[in-house]
């Protein structure tokens, strides 16, 4: 069995091998990740009969964590976005701040927006909104792509119910309303530095002022005209449900920590666990939002399992490469490199999520890998489950490039260059991500002084 520097390069070639797979043979990652798990199992002297079991293992202890919950949020933010709520929360958020704060109005759509919403449909729905808005503020259309694109991004990967965060959060063992609330406490920063002020900068640099095009809305848009409009109230108040429960779990948690038995924790428990929340939320949706949506029920379905079909095997497959990895013992030698090195764990977990993420251009898979391989060693780091988690978080956020598919969609709807889109996106992205770090160090100062922490 492999030890000591030879596990340490039996590692780093299976993560070589991962790159290539994706990257070179443009294998699905889904199916890289099994490989190179079998490969990383049999290389390191895992017995070969065992490794199969192992494999399965992780697959299924990850999806029973979060395989739930992924299908259901996918469901949640197609009905969102079918109905037209989506654009009616950027609307609103737009008639709140006013058009000259335009951009503080669409960095919080975009962190409002990709809660529910995978990154790409959200990007995809809102940007013909910033082309209007530059038309009509003469702002320049590149700095509202920075700004939509980063708050996507940056919310896609730190807050809860999107399934990055989701399976980080549970492999850290951190609880799931306190993970909520300081993934949205340490976004909206990243949000304002990498989206707001970087966009404004680059903006003067890039003035692509926008103009109506051709592309067509993603939303299952039977042409808006032929459908009766949502309300913004209604429509804030189906995307917010789902957070509302999860939230009074925890809070009720809190207030009767002294009689954990009593009914109203336990009534909340129930309500709040996140599958529940999100099921009834979900379940409310479909009701509510049904006069606003001219689709049948089958279409918004099928519409939703084409995209959360791949997602929950890549994030099993995540899961069975992690446990692979836990397997071989590199956990144990991790430790010991940091303590050699004197490599803070905030850091180390942010460093091999960024990595990851430039690699393998996927912020889920990312996040995956580096959490089914730090999370459960959070206790012997001396670090908060919370906190390691956010910093593995925020090395998904930025860094993308062209190996990811929302390079190309920013790049194509944002009508930037490759150059360009480098410039907005990618170095935007990567201030983000170091700024949501920055935070999560700033919370380590309270750790064991805040709640949850």
């Amino acid at each position: 069995m492999l030890t000591g520097h030879t596990l340490i390069f039996g590692f780093v070639l299976a993560l070589i091998v991962l790159f290539v797979l994706i990257i070179r043979f443009k294998w699905d990652a889904f199916v890289s990740l099994l490989v190179v798990a079998l490969g990383l199992g049999l290389l390191s002297g895992i017995p070969a009969k065992e490794i199969p079991g192992i494999i399965a293992t992780g697959f299924g202890n990850t999806l029973a964590g979060v395989g739930i919950l992924i299908g259901l949020g996918i469901l949640f933010g197609q009905f969102l976005a079918s109905s037209g709520a989506i654009n009616k929360i950027a609307t609103g958020m737009l008639s709140v701040f006013g058009v000259k704060k335009s951009p503080y109005a669409i960095a919080m759509t975009s962190i409002t927006v990709s809660i529910p919403v995978f990154f790409d449909a959200a990007f995809i729905i809102l940007h013909k909104l910033i082309q209007n808005i530059s038309l009509k503020t003469k702002i320049a259309l590149s700095t509202f792509v920075a700004i939509l694109s980063i708050g996507l991004i940056t919310a896609h990967s730190l807050i809860i119910p999107t399934p990055g965060p989701l399976v980080v959060a549970d492999q850290t063992g951190s609880d799931i309303g306190v993970f909520l609330l300081y993934g949205l406490l340490v976004s909206i920063p990243g949000v304002l530095v990498g989206g707001v002020m970087y966009g404004k900068f680059i903006g003067k640099r890039i003035a692509n002022n926008g103009r109506l095009d051709d592309y067509e809305m993603s939303e299952g848009n039977s042409t808006i005209a032929d459908r009766k409009e949502i309300s913004t109230v209604l429509s804030f108040s189906i995307l917010a449900l789902p957070i509302i429960l999860i939230l009074s779990n925890t809070f009720m948690n809190l207030l009767f920590r002294g009689n954990p038995e009593h009914f109203v924790p336990t009534f909340f428990s129930v309500i709040g666990d996140k599958n529940v929340a999100l099921l009834i939320s979900l379940v409310v949706a479909m009701f509510a939002l049904k006069p606003y949506i001219k689709e049948d029920s089958k279409t918004v379905f099928a519409k939703a399992f084409n995209q959360s079909g791949l997602v929950i095997l890549i994030t099993g497959a995540g899961g069975a490469f992690g446990k692979v990895v836990q397997e071989t013992g590199i956990g144990d030698l991790l430790i010991a490199m940091m303590q050699g090195l004197n490599m803070p764990a905030l850091l180390l977990a942010f460093l091999f999520s960024q990595i990851l993420r430039a690699s393998l251009g996927s912020a889920t898979v990312a996040l995956v890998t580096t959490s089914a391989i730090m999370g459960p060693i959070a206790t012997e780091l001396g670090v908060s489950p919370v906190l390691l988690g956010l910093a593995i978080c925020a090395g998904g956020v930025g860094l993308s490039l062209p190996n990811d598919s929302g390079f190309w969609v920013v790049s194509k709807f944002g009508r930037l260059s490759i150059t360009e889109t480098i410039r907005v996106w990618t170095i935007g992205g990567f201030l983000s991500g170091v700024t949501v770090l920055l935070f999560v160090y700033i919370l380590s100062i309270f750790q064991g002084i805040l709640p949850g922490l």
